[in-house]
């Protein structure tokens, strides 16, 4: 299966093949204030399965509360945030998953930072792991 990720414009993009290695929701801030909303969800793909990536970019570079750096690419244009890696997590690279735009994409099984959840935010059923 491909899937296919882009900025608003179009701009910048990017191809993966099959699954994503996770799908998850996260609570912290700081995923807050990247989407502008009360969570994010983003997919991992191992940095093999991301088969294209055209465009420009612009990056943001981000320490986590573990200490760790998480780079950031955007489209210059639009501003879309289209993919990130963690210097945590080698040889994976991770993608919102709003920039498939594919509602049949996979559902996240994971949710972290709930501590951070807003009260009113539900987590759907199909999350089995949950992590404060």
């Amino acid at each position: 299966m491909t899937h296919e990720a882009s900025c608003s414009c179009g701009q910048l993009c990017l191809t993966c093949e099959g699954d994503p290695v996770r799908v998850s929701m996260c609570h912290c801030l700081a995923c807050q204030q990247r989407t502008g909303s009360t969570f994010g969800v983003q997919a991992r793909f191992a940095r093999e399965q991301v088969t294209r990536i055209e465009g420009r970019s612009s990056e943001y570079v981000r320490t986590g509360d573990g200490g760790t750096k998480a780079t950031f690419r955007f489209c210059p244009e639009c501003g879309s945030t289209v993919y990130w890696h963690n210097e945590g997590m080698p040889g994976v690279i991770a993608v919102p998953v709003g920039a498939f735009a594919d509602p049949a994409f996979p559902p996240p099984t994971r949710s972290v930072y709930e501590v951070r959840r807003h009260a009113w935010v539900s987590v759907p059923e199909c999350v089995t792991e949950h992590l404060d």
